[in-house]
């Protein structure tokens, strides 16, 4: 029998930064690997991901989740190979779904575990469009936006892990138009040849505003804001009676040292009758069977492509968690820490 680690590796957070993480702000270190109690599991974690929302988890503000505890490993999604077990129907070999990434190992309750199979799909798509992402993606669209055949869709973030899968969704459903933005000219040729959107521009190449309105002549209908700011103003000015926003995330102000300016424009959500929802991803468990109904017979099919944007050792977390702040993933951004 192998012997069991006695240590690891994992990310902490040291101190709360102020506007952009710095590498003082977090700290790897080794700490100390337990045996499985009763009941529980320990795994050895193969991937885990970095996502915008970990940013504000920095923070010491009271949010929808509770923040990172300081001089303690961070946390998140992440899958592993369980190398020892104490809970009936986990054994040595079966790889886990779990919330405590950012280290190279975990120990915890079974209940807290979901088996994934190797078998259906990378390991990694179980962390982005079969995992969280995807039905972020899924949910945001299709409930909080009550997406309908026809309906004229703009996603903002559109290279992304979430943005990625609402375009492609919509368009499978039967949009009328997907229109996406990203930031930069190799982003915005992904989504119109890979993504099948029908139009996408850079943001950084002129006012989103002027160049969703080129885009949508006709206006949109839906619009799902994974960015906010200048974008969500532009997508107010664009969007027809009745239209309706989900607000996934505001990914351009996480990093404010100041308070966000506001949509200058949202009067106009009175005349239009517009609905601007914000919605969590924990709110839409329910839809978990239909989501991976959809989303497995699409992937199956080759109708629905994902990419991921990999990076290679634990001891590059951070940098590839700042890389997803600055817009530089294509698809989920994952780390791989398996051997």
């Amino acid at each position: 029998m192998t012997a069991l680690p006695t240590s690891g590796r994992a990310w902490h957070l040291v101190a709360r930064p102020h506007g952009w993480p710095k590498p003082s702000d977090v700290a790897l270190r080794e700490v100390p690997v337990a045996a499985p109690g009763e009941g529980r599991i320990l795994v050895r974690n193969l991937y885990f991901s970095v996502d915008p929302y970990m940013r504000g988890r920095m923070n010491d503000v009271k949010s929808y989740v509770p923040p990172f505890e300081l001089d303690q490993p961070m946390i998140g999604g992440a899958i592993g190979e369980v190398i020892a077990s104490r809970a009936e129907g986990f054994a040595v070999g079966d790889h886990v779904l779990h919330g405590l990434g950012w280290r190279e190992y975990a120990e915890f309750p079974a209940e807290h575990g979901t088996k994934v199979d190797a078998s259906l799909a990378p390991l990694s798509a179980y962390l982005s469009v079969l995992g969280m992402t995807g039905l972020t993606a899924y949910a945001g669209l299709f409930e909080t936006a009550s997406f309908k055949e026809g309906d004229a869709v703009f996603v903002s973030g559109a290279a992304g892990a979430v943005g990625s899968q609402v375009g492609q969704f919509a368009r499978l459903k039967g949009a009328s138009r997907v229109i996406g933005s990203a930031g930069s000219d190799e982003k915005v040729k992904l989504l119109v040849e890979e993504y099948g959107f029908d139009a996408a521009f850079n943001y950084k190449s002129g006012p989103v505003k002027d160049q969703l309105k080129e885009a949508a002549p006709d206006g949109i209908d839906v619009y799902f804001d994974n960015v906010g700011g200048e974008h969500l103003e532009a997508a107010i000015a664009t969007l027809n009676t009745h239209g309706r926003v989900t607000m996934c995330g505001a990914i351009a102000q996480y990093n404010n040292t100041g308070p966000a300016t506001g949509p200058r424009n949202l009067a106009l959500a009175i005349g239009k009758r517009l609905r601007l929802q914000g919605m969590l991803v924990a709110d839409h468990y329910g839809l978990k069977q239909q989501f991976i109904k959809d989303v497995g017979g699409w992937l199956v099919s080759g109708e629905l492509k994902y990419d991921e944007t990999i990076v290679e050792g634990i001891e590059n977390g951070f940098d590839a968690f700042l890389g997803v702040l600055r817009g530089e993933n294509t698809g989920k951004m994952v780390v791989s820490i398996g051997g």
